[in-house]
């Protein structure tokens, strides 16, 4: 197994084009085809970086922000921005082009980590990253600072940690009443 990749060795990218088949009842496409869409592009991203078969272990948050026409072309990009011991996280990124305008237009940009598993369907380690621009360093960052803000995000939260008096106040200003017994 290679010690380090680059970013460029893993790149993957497809385009495809948007059917009536994959529309939703308001005429747009479904937002599960393009999540469907962005699940397999990290897959493979992933598979690529790592020679192993992949697991989405986490999607980090999802904004579709332009929706997305039928017979459009849709163009994924998806890149590793971070690498851990086992786990990757894949940056994807959905384009639409209008076919007779050429307008194009930024669909979505989603994380999705990404786990390499062996035969038996263990976590095995994966080659790092070989950074090589200040993208890369940003993207790297942004990654690790992601992880641990959801790590700490997920403690203070957790059920045995959690303290209700702490967000009593805060939550007198949002719409819901409160009536604890």
């Amino acid at each position: 197994m290679e010690d380090y990749k680059s970013v460029k060795e893993s790149r993957v990218s497809i385009t495809e084009l948007m059917l009536p088949s994959h529309s939703n009842f308001g005429g747009k496409v479904h937002g599960g085809h393009i999540l469907n869409l962005m699940d397999q592009i990290a897959f493979a991203c992933a598979s690529k970086h790592s020679r192993r078969y992949c697991v989405t272990a986490s999607v980090n948050r999802v904004d579709f922000l332009n929706p997305i026409e039928v017979g459009e072309l849709v163009t994924l990009k998806a890149s590793i921005n971070y690498t851990g011991r086992t786990s990757m996280v894949v940056g994807v990124r959905v384009e639409s082009e209008n076919i007779q305008t050429g307008k194009k237009k930024h669909c979505n940009s989603s994380y999705f980590t990404m786990v390499a598993k062996n035969e038996d369907g263990k976590s095995v380690a994966i080659p790092g990253l070989l950074v090589t621009d200040e993208q890369g360093v940003r993207r790297f960052s942004r990654s690790k600072y992601r992880k641990e803000s959801a790590f700490k995000r997920d403690t203070k939260f957790d059920s045995s940690n959690f303290n209700v008096t702490e967000f009593l106040d805060a939550l007198k200003t949002e719409n819901c009443k409160i009536s604890l017994g």
